[in-house]
């Protein structure tokens, strides 16, 4: 069974159980501008900018995609530990150019400075990385 690839606009408490989950792990300074884990769920939610994959019924990778004219970065992208190194990232990543191509737009990949994991996913996937304004 495939991942699929879905915006959340809106998420049941099992989404908010995974979606937690999967942020649990992810390094501290994947969370900036956000506080942390919860204002950044909270904050995608509610701008319509979370994507995530699903596989059976469960949330087990998720990214802001936000949405500009020309351009659309995604950001924010972690898949929870258990189920890394499957093709998750790469599937969200893939999907979100779909999307920004379908739009007549192109995708870039959006981190802080320096950050080697970004820098890596860039490369491999062949997406220009922005850096993250401080």
């Amino acid at each position: 069974m495939p991942i699929v690839v879905e915006l959340l606009n809106q998420a049941t408490y099992q989404d908010q159980q995974d979606l937690q989950k999967i942020y649990r792990d992810a390094p501290d300074w994947l969370f900036a501008p956000f506080a942390g884990d919860t204002q950044l769920i909270e904050g995608c939610l509610q701008d319509g900018s979370l994507i995530a994959g699903r596989f059976n019924d469960r949330l087990l990778g998720a990214a802001r995609l936000q949405r500009h004219h020309d351009v659309w970065h995604l950001s924010h992208l972690c898949v929870r530990k258990i189920t890394r190194h499957r093709g998750v990232a790469e599937r969200l990543v893939n999907e979100a150019q779909k999307m920004a191509s379908q739009a007549g737009a192109t995708l870039r990949l959006l981190a802080p400075a320096g950050h080697l994991e970004a820098q890596e996913l860039a490369a491999k996937l062949k997406v220009p990385l922005d850096e993250l304004p401080m």
